[in-house]
């Protein structure tokens, strides 16, 4: 075999250009965010086993709650690339305890794309300035995340629906002001099409988090 010439140094990973100045601008702030507020209390949160409740508010007023949410609804309009550049600053200080990309991404997207104006006018604002923490209740005891088995039913009586059943490792469960749940609604029969996602304040009669 042919020697093999190895070059001395590897040149450097080609610059992204997905971002403009004002994205690095928000990545500068999400930044100092992380490692200000975030990462020196890795060790507490994961001994009281949830991140203090005054840290949303913060997020809120900083900008980085719901970015991407209309601003008709108290969001910044912004493309999707901001919560993409959350998820990399949350990344890259190890921080896996707030449930922001959930709360931002998840729940206020089910309620802009699914929700009537009401709702999303009751929502999408508090969530934005961190007054509302919200979660989604999926996960079952004993059945996982398969949604054709859960076992939660809602129940319509009268102008409202009883819901019976527990959720488990739910992201910002504990803290959540409202929890979009998982139930089920028709026959088990029907597979998929018998769940649907409720929207529960958590100070709803019988509702209990632990």
């Amino acid at each position: 075999m042919s020697d093999v010439h190895v070059p001395a140094a590897v040149s450097p990973m080609i610059p992204r250009t997905l971002f403009n100045e004002d994205h690095e601008a928000f990545r500068a702030t999400a930044r100092r965010f992380f490692e200000t507020e975030i990462a020196p209390y890795h060790e507490k949160w994961e001994e009281q086993q949830h991140i203090d409740r005054e840290l949303w508010n913060k997020a809120g007023e900083l900008g980085l709650l719901c970015p991407t949410m209309p601003e008709e609804y108290g969001g910044c309009g912004v493309d999707r690339l901001y919560s993409m550049i959350l998820m990399e600053e949350q990344a890259r200080v190890g921080d896996s305890a707030s449930g922001f990309a959930l709360h931002s991404d998840i729940v206020a997207n089910y309620i802009n794309n699914f929700g009537s104006h009401e709702q999303k006018s009751q929502w999408l604002p508090k969530m934005a300035t961190g007054e509302a923490v919200t979660a989604v209740a999926m996960t079952e005891p004993g059945t996982g995340s398969d949604l054709q088995r859960i076992k939660t039913t809602a129940t319509l009586e009268g102008d409202h629906y009883v819901v019976n059943g527990s959720k488990i490792f739910i992201t910002n469960g504990y803290l959540c002001d409202m929890a979009v749940v998982a139930v089920r609604t028709g026959s088990a029969e029907l597979g998929a099409q018998s769940v649907s996602l409720m929207i529960i304040e958590a100070d709803r009669e019988g509702f209990s988090k632990g």
